[in-house]
């Protein structure tokens, strides 16, 4: 599979870490100069903070983020005026992030960005609809999977997933953590008529029951849910979470006397380790998603900041194996081309 034009089919594609230093910026950095070449029209943005020199958490160096002449990319003002690159503006949102409002450009020239984007799953989304008045054919999008992130990389119509030594220096434990990554990304999406009535709801707890009628149980996060002392069956037995999804959350669903569905916003939200989401499915449970992207492929980072790495073909080989997927070492193609 040509990694690169697989992912010119989608009008959107994001890029995601399984952790820090897994790659998911070097893949973006590769799709990217490999597109220039390419008569099509792209767009790029961040979730969030994104292409900064040194990780502001590990102090770690971190590869930049390198526009091509042609592309279009959205920032904020403050990492706009930053920008190693000729460009023009051609929006300035009224929108306020942290880092200010968000700049839509053109490059005039090749050269490095520092990409902070929306925070927001709904700002996300305007970016992306709102690139079909500047001719753009995809946008891509470097993703995050954050508690602290508002913002879902399951909106897009596609996404990469890169993974590698970072995550762990176990072989099994590795695998492990990335076909569990997997099976989140496929999840089974909620029918399109709750979804429809869902989507606008970004907080709380809601209830749904038999005829689909929803009710808010006043609970401001499911980290409060054990502490309620009303009865949260008495509006059904199906649930609305848009918060972070985590291990305790499920095992208080899955202690209860009632078989549950549960509904979550996509697979960025939930922090549960897998042994309570399988716990959770056991006790005849379900779980159902409002966002579900398509996953393209797998890359691999076989090296550690630590210095610790991996064989790549045999990763590449046992991730295939497990997963069922297209897998990649981008290093190996950097140098093949």
């Amino acid at each position: 599979m040509d990694i690169v034009k697989n992912i010119l089919q989608y009008h959107s594609v994001s890029f995601v870490g399984l952790e820090k230093n897994s790659g998911k910026t070097e893949c973006l950095n590769y799709v990217l100069e490999n597109i220039c070449s390419i008569n099509r029209n792209i767009a790029v943005t961040s979730i969030g903070l994104d292409g900064e020199k040194v990780d502001s958490v590990t102090k770690a160096e971190k590869p930049e983020i390198t526009i091509y002449k042609g592309m279009i990319f959205v920032t904020s003002e403050k990492h706009y005026l930053e920008r190693k690159i000729v460009s023009e503006i051609l929006n300035v949102s009224e929108v306020q992030t942290a880092l200010g409002r968000l700049i839509t450009a053109r490059a005039v020239s090749d050269g490095k960005v520092i990409l902070s984007g929306p925070a927001t799953t709904a700002g996300i989304k305007k970016i992306i609809r709102d690139m079909k008045q500047y001719g753009i054919q995809t946008t891509l999008v470097d993703g995050a999977l954050s508690r602290l992130s508002l913002a879902s990389p399951a909106i897009t119509d596609a996404m990469i997933l890169s993974t590698g030594a970072s995550v762990s220096a176990n072989m099994k434990q590795l695998l492990h953590k990335t076909k569990f990554a997997l099976r989140l990304i496929n999840m089974e999406s909620v029918e399109s008529e709750m979804y429809s009535r869902l989507k606008h709801i970004d907080r709380g707890i809601m209830a749904i029951d038999n005829s689909g009628n929803i009710t808010d149980l006043n609970i401001p996060s499911a980290l409060l849910l054990h502490k309620t002392e009303e009865n949260i069956f008495q509006h059904g037995t199906r649930f609305y979470v848009p918060g972070v999804i985590t291990s305790g959350l499920l095992d208080y669903f899955r202690i209860q006397p009632q078989k549950v569905d549960l509904i979550v916003k996509d697979f960025s939200s939930v922090f549960s380790s897998s042994k309570s989401f399988d716990s959770f499915l056991k006790k005849g449970n379900s779980i159902k998603c409002l966002y579900r992207t398509q996953l393209l492929a797998v890359t691999i980072n076989p090296k550690a900041p630590n210095g610790f790495s991996y064989d790549s073909n045999e990763l590449q080989y046992k991730m295939h194996e497990v997963l069922g997927v297209p897998v990649f070492d981008l290093f190996q193609l950097k140098n093949i081309s």
